[in-house]
């Protein structure tokens, strides 16, 4: 069972990042919000790594290959966004991660799940299921397999970076330099494509990327520790109870049409999650 302290860590850290999630979502220019948050947290990583050792060079290689997957995962979170609800997009994406992180993490890094994470694994994929059916005639293809490619590159980067954050021996540097190298890259992609357009933007708003990117940072930077503390399929899973703060912001704040089912399908996914914590 994952400790109290650790397990309301993570809690807090999934409630950041649904946060984040939705400011993308409801920016009006996801691409741009995505860069000044992302540029935010780099400017962060810039002033803080100075101060802190830095990750040991057997993580490297793992820092890298995730840096690559990140601006995959931001470049279609910014395809999703502009043609999904985040009350469905958000839970497909988050949702398929911790199937295939519990299986993978099984054979790469031997870490047997009991019988009751299991069952939350399979619960997981009931709710996924439960809002896939309810909602497949609002779909529209591209949006899904954007959505589903993206669970998948959400799960690749999740195994690397939780062993490349126990080689590191600093959790945090290793974050830290992370957003550095994703943040840079996602400048570069924005003044490529949208110029001058993007560096008036981040002007505007650099107050707001700052702290956008300092919630980016602290949210990944405790999961990343917590995957030093417990299996790395469990704190995913956990992680994952983000579904219900993004369902609840999508309601209330992007004022998206939630309905029943896919409250009732985020809670079944939340509920799996849940039972990783408990096993």
């Amino acid at each position: 069972m994952i400790d109290l302290p650790v397990f309301a860590l993570i809690l807090f850290a999934a409630s950041l990042h649904a946060s984040w999630n939705a400011f993308l979502k409801g920016s009006g220019d996801t691409l741009l919000s995505t860069t000044l948050v992302m540029g935010g947290a780099a400017l962060i990583a810039i002033v803080a790594l100075p101060f802190l050792p830095v990750p040991a060079r057997a993580s490297w290689p793992y820092l890298a290959a995730s840096a690559l997957l990140q601006v995959g995962y931001l470049g279609l979170l910014v395809r999703v966004y502009r043609t999904i609800d985040m009350s469905l997009a958000y839970p497909l994406m988050r949702g398929c991660a911790p199937l295939v992180v519990a299986l993978v993490s099984r054979f790469w890094l031997g870490e047997a799940l009991p019988a009751l994470a299991w069952l939350g694994v399979a619960t997981i994929c009931a709710g996924i299921l439960t809002m896939a059916l309810w909602a497949r005639a609002s779909l529209r293809p591209a949006g899904l397999t954007a959505a589903l490619a993206n669970a998948g590159i959400i799960a690749a980067y999740t195994l690397i970076d939780g062993t490349g954050a126990r080689l590191s021996g600093t959790p945090t540097a290793y974050t830290l330099w992370l957003s550095l190298l994703t943040g840079l890259a996602m400048i570069a992609w924005a003044m490529r494509s949208r110029g001058a357009a993007a560096s008036a933007y981040i002007r505007r708003n650099w107050p707001i990327g700052l702290l956008g990117g300092l919630g980016t940072i602290v949210s990944y930077s405790i999961a990343l520790w917590a995957m030093t503390m417990a299996p790395i399929a469990m704190v995913a899973a956990l992680r994952e109870t983000s579904i219900l703060f993004a369902t609840a912001i999508s309601a209330f704040v992007l004022r998206e049409r939630v309905g029943p089912p896919r409250i009732a399908a985020a809670a079944i996914i939340a509920c799996g999650a849940m039972l990783m914590r408990l096993a």
